[in-house]
């Protein structure tokens, strides 16, 4: 395995004892000798679905004898990543013998998360990065959007055509992919993703307010860039409020015990 073949390479000679491979040679050679020409593509439409190539059918009709050995021809070019087959060993119709694929040019399925599907489309720009390797990096193109969600990870794959220089992609290697996808057409709102906590039932952001006050707003968000680190929002904030980015945790367990303190109390005359 692993080796390039070129389409019309032979890959293997095998001998036939199949009787009714010998049978439809017969019936092929026959029908030639006998002008049956519709009878001869019959017989030499079944002899191809046995493996049979273009070259012994010629031979056979030149020679007017069946032939007792094929030689099978890659049907493409490629690499062999699969040869199950030994020499001497016995096979029969629909064993896998050989599995070669093209592997210069792969496709990368990308899982995308329901939040950010709609900014992703055909002709898009795709960068895909390695984790065990992040120098190494690839470009593409998104091809194709599937059109059903997975019901447990709610994502939908996204089919990337990349060329795959020097045959350094694996197939099925995992891989980071960063889509150039627009978040949207038009100016929106937003902040550094550092500035959104999830409490896991909603998303907030702490506003800085007069008297070195911080408030906590529920935030509605839209698409976000991991590139450039900012996540639109689309309710929550308005322009010119300033939010905290380094710190969220400290000031939201300091408003937890703040509120524990205050429920502590006792109420006053009491």
């Amino acid at each position: 395995t692993g080796d390039v073949v070129r389409a019309g390479e032979p890959l293997m000679r095998v001998w036939i004892q199949s009787s009714d491979v010998l049978v439809h040679e017969a019936d092929y050679i026959g029908s030639l000798a006998s002008h049956s020409d519709k009878q001869a593509a019959l017989a030499a439409s079944l002899l191809r679905q046995y493996g049979v190539p273009q070259s012994e059918l010629d031979a056979m009709a030149k020679s007017g004898a069946p032939t007792r050995t094929i030689t099978v021809a890659a049907p493409m070019n490629g690499t062999v990543i699969e040869k199950p087959i030994m020499e001497g060993m016995h096979f029969n119709a629909g064993d896998p013998l050989f599995q070669t694929t093209d592997i210069s040019h792969l496709w990368v399925l990308a899982d995308v998360s329901q939040r950010d599907l709609a900014a992703v489309k055909p002709g898009q720009g795709a960068t895909i990065t390695f984790r065990d390797d992040p120098s190494a990096s690839f470009t593409g193109e998104v091809l194709f959007v599937y059109p059903a969600f997975d019901p447990q990870t709610r994502t939908v794959r996204v089919r990337i055509a990349v060329t795959n220089r020097n045959g350094q992609l694996r197939i099925g290697q995992y891989a980071d992919v960063r889509i150039a996808a627009p978040v949207s057409d038009k100016p929106v709102l937003a902040i550094p993703i550092s500035a959104v906590m999830d409490d896991g039932t909603r998303e907030i952001a702490f506003v800085a307010e007069p008297g070195g006050v911080f408030a906590p707003r529920t935030l509605t968000l839209g698409g976000r860039s991991e590139e450039s680190g900012m996540v639109e929002v689309q309710a929550g904030l308005a322009p010119g409020d300033k939010v905290v980015t380094d710190g969220n945790f400290l000031i939201d367990a300091e408003s937890n015990l703040q509120s524990a303190l205050q429920a502590m109390a006792p109420e006053p005359g009491k």
